[in-house]
C-alpha cells in the first residue's frame, strides 16, 4: 500500500504545484478543471489536519509551493503564452486579462477587509456571527466590486475567469461553479428550509459564509423561478459581502429578455451593474472551432441501426452494462438504461424528451464521464423542448469536462439550422415562389432565447469533438483516478489510527 502511495503522491504533488501548467497544445486546451485540483488540494490539507503525519507535511510543502507561483490572472497569461502553451490572444482578450488582473490585485489588497481567509479570526466566529446579525442587522458590503464579463461564443470566457480563479490563494474563501449548478444548489436549500420567515436570506447567509467570493460561469437566466429570486437572493448577499466575477454571453440589461414577469427581474439587473463592473470582450473569433478537429466520437447519422451500441461496448470493454439508477438533487432519481466503467448509453428521446433538466443531467455526470446518446434529430418547431434540453444537457457536459459520443441526423450546425431568432426570420430573403418560400418556412422555430443559445451549443459540440477537449478529459479521469487512491490511503490511515 505505501508504494502504491508514493507512486501516486508524486503525480498528484507534480498535477497541483504546476496546476494550470499542464495544459495541451491549442488555446482550446485549458486548465484541468481547476476545481477539482482544488478540491484535491483542499481535502488533502484538511486530512492533513485532521490526522497529523506525513499528511500534514505534505500539504504545507504544496501550500508553499503553490503561493510563490501565484502573481495574478495577467502574469500567469503571458506565461503561457511565452512558453507556447496557448495562443497569443487578440486584444479583446488582453482588455479582458488586464481587468481580471486590476480585480486580482485589488482583492488581494483587500483580503482582510473582504474577510476572504477562511482560516481567520472572523471566520472561527462565523456561527456567533450569523447568529448576532440576526439580532442586530448590520450591511458588510464589499469595498471591493465584482466583475462581470460578457462576450460571443468561443472567445475564451470560461477560461479566462478559470485562469483568474487559479491564481486565487487556496485559503481563501472562494467557489468556481456553473450558473445552473449553482441555482440548482439554491432551489435545494430553500426546500430545506421551508417555514423559515425568508428562506432566502438564511440561504444566502449559508452561501456568503461558505464562500465570499463566487465565480460563477455561463450566468444565463431561462428559468422564471430563478428570475424571480435573483434580486432578492443577491441582495442579500451583497449585503454579506458577496463579490461575483460572472461570465455570460448575455449583456445584463438583456438578460431574460422576453421572459414571463421580466419587470420583476429589472431589479436585478440595476443590482447586478452597481455591485460589478461590467467589462464586454469585444472578440469576434471562435477559438474553439480552431482546435484540431477530427472525426471524434460525433457521427452523422450511420445506416446501421445498432451502430453506437457497437462504439459503446467497445468503450466500456469487458464490463458488463446494465442499468443504473443515478441519484439527483432533492431525492430524485434517474434511470440509466445502460451503463458500465463511467459509460452511459441513451436513445436521445429518454433524455432529452422526458421532463428532465440541469439536476438530471449534472447528476449523470457526477456517475458517469462518458456519455453515448443515439440518433440526435434535427430540431425545429415541432421538438423546440427537445433542443432546450439538448442545449442544457451539452452545457453541462462542457462543463463537467464530460465526453460526448453521440450519432445524429446532421452536423452541429445543420441540427440548429430551422432555430432562428425574430431579427434573423425578419432578414430571411424573400422568395420568388410562394412554395419554395413556404416549404423554407416549413418547422421553422423563432424563439430568440435558443436562436442565441445555438451559437454556443455549436460552438461547444465543435469542441468537444476535437483532440484537444478529448485529451483534457483523459487528463481529469486520471486525476480523479489519482485522488481516488489518496483518498483510500488517508481512510486507511484514520482506521489505523
Amino acid at each position: 500500500m505505501r508504494r502504491a502511495l508514493v507512486k501516486s503522491i508524486g503525480p498528484i504533488r507534480s498535477a497541483i504545484r504546476h496546476r494550470g501548467d499542464k495544459v495541451s497544445t491549442g488555446f482550446a486546451k485549458r486548465l484541468l478543471v481547476s476545481n477539482i485540483n482544488d478540491r484535491i488540494y483542499d481535502r488533502s490539507l484538511y486530512n492533513g489536519c485532521k490526522c497529523g503525519g506525513p499528511s500534514y507535511m505534505f500539504s504545507r510543502t504544496l501550500s508553499s509551493d503553490a503561493e510563490v507561483k501565484r502573481a495574478g490572472p495577467l502574469v500567469e497569461y503571458e506565461r503561457r503564452i511565452a512558453a507556447g502553451d496557448l495562443e497569443d490572444g487578440d486584444n479583446s482578450q488582453i482588455g479582458t486579462l488586464k481587468e481580471l488582473q486590476r480585480l486580482y490585485d485589488e482583492l488581494v489588497k483587500s483580503a482582510d477587509a473582504c474577510r476572504l481567509d477562511r482560516y481567520s479570526d472572523y471566520e472561527k466566529a462565523g456561527r456567533s456571527r450569523w447568529l448576532w446579525s440576526r439580532l442586530m442587522p448590520q450591511s458588510s458590503v464589499s469595498p471591493v466590486k465584482g466583475l462581470y464579463l460578457y462576450g460571443g461564443v468561443g472567445t475564451g470566457k470560461t477560461m479566462l475567469m478559470d485562469l483568474f480563479y487559479d491564481q486565487l490563494p487556496c485559503n481563501w474563501r472562494k467557489k468556481r461553479i456553473h450558473f445552473h449548478d449553482f441555482m440548482l444548489t439554491v432551489h435545494s436549500r430553500l426546500q430545506k428550509h421551508r417555514g423559515v420567515s425568508d428562506p432566502l436570506e438564511v440561504v444566502a447567509g449559508e452561501i456568503s459564509d461558505e464562500s465570499i467570493l463566487l465565480c460563477l460561469d455561463e450566468f444565463m437566466v431561462t428559468d422564471v423561478a430563478d428570475a424571480l429570486i435573483l434580486n432578492r437572493l443577491f441582495s442579500h448577499l451583497f449585503t454579506n459581502g458577496a463579490i461575483l466575477v460572472a461570465t455570460s454571453n448575455r449583456a445584463p440589461d438583456n438578460l431574460y429578455e422576453g421572459g414571463l414577469q421580466r419587470d420583476l427581474f429589472l431589479p436585478f439587473i440595476a443590482t447586478l451593474k452597481e455591485r460589478c463592473v461590467v467589462h464586454e470582450i469585444g472578440s469576434s473569433i471562435d477559438y474553439r472551432t480552431r482546435t484540431s478537429a477530427e472525426e471524434g466520437f460525433y457521427f452523422v447519422k450511420n445506416d446501421s441501426a445498432d451502430f453506437l451500441m457497437q462504439k459503446f461496448k467497445e468503450l466500456v470493454g469487458e464490463h458488463t452494462a446494465q442499468p443504473h439508477e443515478v441519484e439527483v438533487v432533492m431525492g430524485r432519481k434517474l434511470q440509466v438504461p445502460l451503463g458500465a466503467n463511467g459509460c452511459a448509453y441513451f436513445p436521445f428521446e429518454e433524455l432529452c424528451d422526458k421532463p428532465l433538466g440541469a439536476a438530471d443531467y449534472f447528476g449523470l455526470c457526477k456517475k458517469f464521464h462518458t456519455l453515448a446518446l443515439d440518433n440526435v434529430p434535427i430540431f425545429g418547431l415541432h421538438n423546440r423542448t427537445a433542443a432546450y434540453r439538448f442545449v442544457t444537457l451539452v452545457d453541462v457536459m462542457y462543463e463537467n469536462k464530460a465526453r460526448l459520443m453521440c450519432t445524429a441526423e446532421g452536423t452541429p450546425f445543420q441540427l440548429f439550422e430551422r432555430i432562428v431568432t425574430v431579427s434573423d426570420a425578419q432578414s430571411r430573403a424573400p422568395r420568388t415562389s410562394s412554395r419554395s418560400r413556404k416549404n423554407d418556412d416549413y418547422d421553422l422555430c423563432v424563439d430568440n432565447e435558443l436562436g442565441f443559445a445555438k451559437d454556443r451549443t455549436i460552438s461547444r459540440l465543435t469542441e468537444m469533438n476535437s483532440s484537444e477537449y478529448l485529451e483534457q478529459h483523459a487528463e481529469m479521469i486520471e486525476v480523479k483516478r489519482i485522488q481516488t487512491q489518496s483518498d483510500v490511503y488517508n481512510n486507511d490511515q484514520v482506521v489505523q489510527a
